[in-house]
């Protein structure tokens, strides 16, 4: 009764805490029918998750949606009313086309005036919708996601975030030279995702000292010059085309790269230039994971003039879901990489090359293995296996050039595989495998998924 009373007197409980973790805000306020004394708690959660489709169902009628819209618009009202100006964490909306883009406005002047540090507004609708101005003055947001058509119209050049840490941004317009002054106003930014966007500006500058991630995706290549110039970025994630060209890449801490061009032709010489720009920029990265297309990329941009890598540890080349592309830059990167110590392989099926011969089983050349030999890899993922003979025979391949390699895991295709096909896997690992039992000091060890416990088990290995 005690914490009743807390509660009516307007101090949060750890009941209202609880509700906060419940998925979403809909369910939360169901829970004031469990007891009387429930109703004023809701009050107090500090986050709310408001999504338009928990109140939509696609079976229903143009008339049956409208009203399904207005349910959702004054139950909406009713939240924010009934919580009046306590303190609010984080507020999540997701609505599409029907709801009034007016009262999305009032919702999120609602949350700002009660000091919203973390705030994700997807919002979709028929025309073009500004996100209000007061948010780029807000001191106390800490986090801001937001897309799906919005742009930034509203937002003057006295935008200023001093909290704002992380930003993300999807299929999110500019105005012209706006982006430039969106991140001066954002000096404590570390976190930074540029996905999709509708660019007015042909040339763009990232510079930040204080960005630690970036992520960028695109799939038109709308923009002519691209400069990054962040000296303590730690992660960078580039899904992007090409640019026409890099004026200025310091990037000299990245730890971590994920590279992924968007399908295009890069076999010009100023495409190529463009590239090993990007490339020679991030040479000190430990963590490398590498797109189909990318992958493919190397061989026709880098050639002979790979740098070397002297912090590489960790390589991953990532593969389509068919073997389309071929392994024609591994030899490279592999004799360029004097200290990395693991692979990760989704698929050993490729399309088989004269010029990835000298790592791969497919072809008989007079220098197989050679880059191989002269690794210091340890150890070797693999997963999406499929029990052929061909992939077999590039671990047994592994197996025999590795010098340094101590272990390999060995993960199979399917999360649910029958019953028939886990004895199948076995016998294939088991009855060509078992002789390195005694000539490999190598461990391998095959996974497969525990159906009944929905979990990955080791289920075999060389070593017991």
């Amino acid at each position: 009764m005690a914490e009743y009373g807390k509660a009516e007197r307007g101090t949060p409980t750890v009941v209202s805490h609880i509700l906060s973790f419940l998925p979403k805000t809909k369910e939360a306020a169901s829970t004031s029918v469990l007891a009387k004394r429930w109703r004023n708690l809701f009050a107090f959660v500090p986050s709310l998750d408001l999504d338009d489709s928990d109140f939509l169902s696609p079976k229903r009628s143009k008339r049956e949606k409208d009203g399904a819209v207005q349910c959702f618009m004054d139950f909406v009202d009713r939240v924010l009313a009934l919580q009046d100006v306590s303190p609010i964490k984080a507020f999540s909306l997701k609505v599409k086309t029907g709801v009034d883009p007016y009262r999305v406005d009032r919702w999120i002047l609602n949350v700002l005036r009660r000091g919203v540090s973390h705030l994700g507004l997807f919002l979709e609708f028929k025309e073009d919708y500004s996100l209000p101005y007061e948010i780029s003055v807000s001191k106390t947001l800490v986090e801001l996601k937001t897309g799906y058509g919005v742009d930034l119209d509203a937002w003057d050049d006295d935008m200023f975030l001093p909290m704002l840490k992380t930003l993300v941004l999807d299929t999110v317009k500019f105005g012209r030279g706006q982006f430039q002054t969106l991140l001066p106003a954002c000096p404590a930014l570390e976190e930074l995702e540029l996905l999709d966007m509708v660019w007015r500006d042909r040339n763009v500058i990232i510079s930040s000292s204080r960005l630690k991630y970036l992520k960028i995706t695109s799939e038109d290549g709308s923009l002519g010059t691209f400069s990054l110039d962040a000296p303590n970025l730690v992660v960078l994630d580039y899904g992007d085309f090409a640019e026409e060209d890099y004026p200025l890449l310091n990037l000299q801490n990245v730890v971590q790269v994920e590279l992924n061009f968007p399908h295009a032709d890069y076999r010009g010489d100023r495409a190529r230039e463009n590239v090993r720009k990007l490339i020679h920029s991030i040479r000190k990265a430990k963590m490398f994971h590498i797109s189909p297309r990318y992958f493919e990329l190397l061989s026709f941009c880098l050639s002979n003039t790979m740098p070397v890598r002297e912090k590489l540890t960790v390589l991953h080349p990532r593969t389509l879901i068919k073997p389309l592309q071929g392994w024609q830059a591994m030899p490279l990167l592999l004799r360029n990489s004097p200290h990395l110590e693991i692979l990760f392989f989704e698929d050993l099926l490729h399309l088989v090359t004269q010029t990835c011969g000298d790592v791969c089983d497919c072809l008989s050349t007079r220098d197989k293995g050679r880059s191989l030999m002269s690794s210091p890899v340890k150890k070797i993922f693999v997963s999406r296996f499929r029990g052929t003979i061909r992939e077999v025979h590039m671990i047994k391949h592994f197996l025999n050039y590795c010098p340094s390699l101590e272990e390999m895991e060995i993960t199979p295709e399917r999360d649910e595989p029958t019953m028939l096909e886990i004895p199948r896997w076995l016998g294939v690992v088991e009855d060509t495998l078992m002789h390195y039992n005694e000539t490999s000091s190598c461990n391998v060890i095959f996974w497969v998924p525990d159906v009944l416990y929905r979990k990955w088990i080791r289920q075999w290995s060389l070593r017991g």
